[in-house]
């Protein structure tokens, strides 16, 4: 026989006061969307209507389980976002129950037998992941935790926050039924986030639980109550242990919501991002310098950046272009200069930031087939504005075409999310330019063939016509044939740029040869 829900429903200890405090210094800039969450409108009971749903309630009707539909699927119903989390608890045993799913839908369950857990993946690429209603205890330095049988609170109390604590029974005659033991309606409606338990313990439990505080933030445009916030603060030291695949996963999802700099806005003001991103954080402040009766400053690095990825965020949800637009002046703060006669300087910047993105992307371990085009996103960020400020000539966007490549269109996405002047004439100016260097430069990529130019005569020729091994001075031979074309001396044509090389590739050559004696020279002097 089904245990009786109501027996779950013991008096609990709420984690701190419901005091509601949003002013932690971090969202002040952004204007907060009024809650389409009312909590008079959120009902005890909800309609489940999704199949795969109802095959699983219908599975555990007829084997006589007592099944709960929990977490982020119940938190998105009642704020109407796309429901994508199958999280199921059962009362009774998690891996028994998940055979039978996986009977039902044709599929083979992945058991997890030491945590009681289990998933069942679904032809659709659907995942539905069964727990058994459990207690976790972790030890100080480990993200394994030890788990025992317990109650249906004591697995919704393990969550990490009231929002994704509710539950809705799957069983008749209470099908939808909301269990709520920690008020998370009442946080929806709040748009806050805190957490079930006093907030030690259920970062202590899993400290990844911090970041994904801030990526709640900036994908629901919630706020992080007083207490869940401080502790943050005092435990972010904790999120050393949490491996690096996790943090940039959480990391990912936060570049990847509608507005990021909510969430980064909070990673760095609750001390965590400095624990993985440190050059990152860098980029925070202003420095002053006094000249005579005038300061002189530069502007705050960081907040530029962020305002970059809003801006490139409402164009584009490709989260590497995102990332681009965070990083593409990390190295500001390595070539910060300050000439009396100039003011602030980060001459080389975009080139020295452009070498640092493979370290990043190898901390990060994220996917390296994408650091090129981040690199070359980084690299080229303030070569339109150069175009802009000067009188264009053709080489000039020719070689842009040729280094842009397929990321051209993408390039200027960045430039232009890139201005953040708050005087709209100046704005206004810049866009218009931006447009204007644009087409002569896509103009001149399709005349040209650029997209995906490379020097006619390929190595191979070079190095038979040359009696070469692979090695250095055939690059540098290619190079010479591209930049000619580059230059306009010679058309981008097979014929015209083997003629061109056969008359100048003994003097290249030699030249070739004396920079390399000069170099064995000097480094025998050495």
């Amino acid at each position: 026989m089904l245990n009786k829900v109501e027996k779950t429903k013991k008096k609990i200890r709420i984690n701190s006061t419901r005091e509601i405090i949003v002013s932690h210094g971090v969202n002040e800039e952004f204007i907060r969307k009024e809650s389409s969450v009312q909590i008079d409108t959120i009902p005890e009971k909800i309609e489940i209507k999704e199949k795969i749903i109802l095959e699983v309630a219908e599975v555990a009707a007829k084997n006589d389980f007592e099944v709960y539909i929990v977490g982020g699927y119940i938190r998105d119903y009642f704020l109407n976002r796309p429901r994508t989390d199958y999280d199921f608890t059962v009362v009774g045993n998690p891996l028994e129950f998940a055979d039978l799913v996986a009977k039902k839908f044709n599929s083979k369950a992945v058991i997890f037998e030491r945590f009681l857990t289990a998933m069942v993946p679904l032809k659709n690429g659907i995942q539905l992941e069964f727990v058994g209603t459990r207690k976790e205890e972790y030890q100080e330095n480990s993200r394994k935790p030890i788990v025992s049988n317990g109650t249906l609170e004591d697995d919704l109390k393990r969550r990490d926050f009231t929002i994704n604590t509710m539950a809705a029974s799957l069983n008749q005659p209470d099908r939808g039924k909301i269990i709520d033991l920690f008020h998370g309606r009442a946080d929806l409606k709040e748009k806050i986030l805190r957490t079930p338990l006093e907030p030690n313990k259920t970062f202590e439990d899993d400290p990844l639980r911090m970041m994904r505080a801030a990526r709640f933030a900036s994908q629901l445009n919630f706020q992080i109550d007083n207490g869940t916030f401080n502790a943050i603060k005092k435990m972010s030291h904790r999120l050393k242990i949490i491996s690096q695949e996790r943090v940039s996963s959480e990391f990912l999802k936060i570049l990847s919501s509608e507005k990021p700099s909510i969430g980064l806005n909070y990673l760095y003001e609750l001390d965590l991002l400095n624990k993985f991103f440190p050059d990152l954080q860098d980029l925070n402040g202003v420095e002053i310098r006094q000249i005579g009766e005038k300061q002189v400053a530069h502007k705050d690095v960081f907040k530029h950046s962020l305002k970059v990825v809003d801006n490139i965020s409402s164009e584009s949800q490709n989260v590497w272009l995102r990332f681009a637009a965070l990083i593409h002046d990390i190295a500001k703060p390595k070539t910060k200069r300050f000439i009396s006669s100039a003011g602030w300087t980060f001459h080389g910047h975009e080139e020295i930031g452009a070498r640092m993105v493979e370290k990043i992307f190898r901390k990060f371990k994220f996917p390296m087939e994408q650091a090129a085009y981040v690199e070359k996103l980084v690299r080229l960020h303030q070569r339109p504005m150069i175009l802009v400020d000067l009188e264009i000539t053709d080489s000039a966007i020719r070689r842009l075409a040729f280094q842009a490549g397929e990321a051209l269109d993408d390039l200027f996405t960045l430039c232009k999310a890139d201005i953040t002047t708050k005087n709209p004439n100046l704005s206004i100016k810049y866009l218009k330019n931006y447009d204007i260097v644009r087409k002569k430069v896509i103009g001149v990529q399709e005349k040209d063939k650029l997209k995906e130019f490379q020097s006619p005569v390929r190595g191979e020729e070079i190095m038979k016509i040359c009696s070469l091994m692979p090695c250095k001075a055939v690059g540098i031979l290619k190079s010479k044939i591209e930049d000619a074309i580059l230059d306009g001396f010679i058309p981008n044509e097979y014929d015209a740029s083997l003629e061109y090389f056969l008359m100048n590739k003994d003097s290249w050559l030699a030249e070739i040869d004396s920079k390399e004696k000069r170099f064995i020279n000097q480094d025998q002097r050495l």
